[in-house]
């Protein structure tokens, strides 16, 4: 793979806690414009591999390499600044807000200027430019005509998209996913798979962790498999499925 198709790139990343190995040297590269899918058991190590690579956990060795630049253990905002943006298993929603309030705080938070900014406000230009911002995100998740309505006012599954789009809100090149489907029924999965592939479309490399098998399975390219913190196996779907250790230690007792 040519440097530059190479957007990520993971090496040897190893996290300890006490005498447990989280993640014990873990490496991988994801290609522009790919859909690469991390799956595994609970406690194989999934989250803490997102959170290793977006600065939320510091590692204990290995690096993270993004777009050229060494990004290992640096602070969060400034990796969210870079362009790489992530969700969390738990929404990380502003309840109380409207939706179009939550889309904002998503566009303002990762901009430069922090207190300046907060006091004195944005050039006129740069106030016009978050507001494209915000309308794009909110035709996107298809909530423009929703935009004044409270966000706890929605169903779970709307609150999982409204997360996307909050995410979303900080033009990321790269999105990190967690457990995006959780919680959501099948027709809302078929939404936020829609809403997936038109962020794909427009140029955002997605990867991934979730356990809804199914969903996984027909979205990604590539699929990592996580066991105990080590990547047992890394291919596309068909091949993961066929794998006899995949198969003996996760996707056998998984219903998918």
């Amino acid at each position: 793979m040519e440097d530059s198709e190479r957007i990520l790139i993971v090496q040897n990343l190893s996290k300890r806690f006490g005498g447990f190995d989280a993640v014990s040297d873990f490496s991988f590269e994801l290609k522009k414009g790919e859909i690469l899918g991390l799956v595994g058991s609970n406690g194989a190590g999934k989250t803490t591999v997102f959170n290793l690579i977006t600065g939320f956990l510091n590692s204990d060795q290995g690096k993270v390499i993004f777009r050229g630049r060494n990004i290992t253990n640096l602070v969060q905002h400034k990796i969210a600044r870079l362009g790489l943006a992530r969700t969390f298993q738990l929404n990380r929603l502003f309840l109380s807000l409207t939706v179009e309030e939550n889309i904002r705080i998503g566009c303002h938070q990762y901009e430069k200027g922090g207190i300046r900014r907060f006091l004195f406000g944005s050039p006129k230009r740069e106030q016009e430019e978050l507001e494209e911002s915000v309308n794009a995100v909110l035709e996107l998740l298809g909530l423009n005509s929703q935009r004044k309505k409270v966000a706890d006012d929605f169903p779970y599954g709307t609150q999982k998209l409204l997360g996307i789009g909050v995410a979303l809100g900080a033009r990321p090149t790269l999105l990190l996913l967690d457990e995006p489907f959780a919680g959501m029924n099948p027709v809302e999965a078929e939404r936020c798979i829609s809403l997936l592939c038109q962020v794909l479309e427009r140029g955002t490399t997605i990867f991934i962790v979730d356990h809804n098998m199914r969903a996984v399975m027909g979205f990604c390219d590539r699929i990592i498999v996580l066991n105990f913190g080590k990547k047992i196996a890394e291919g596309r779907p068909e091949e993961i499925q066929e794998n006899p250790e995949v198969v003996t230690s996760y996707l056998g007792s998984m219903t998918c």
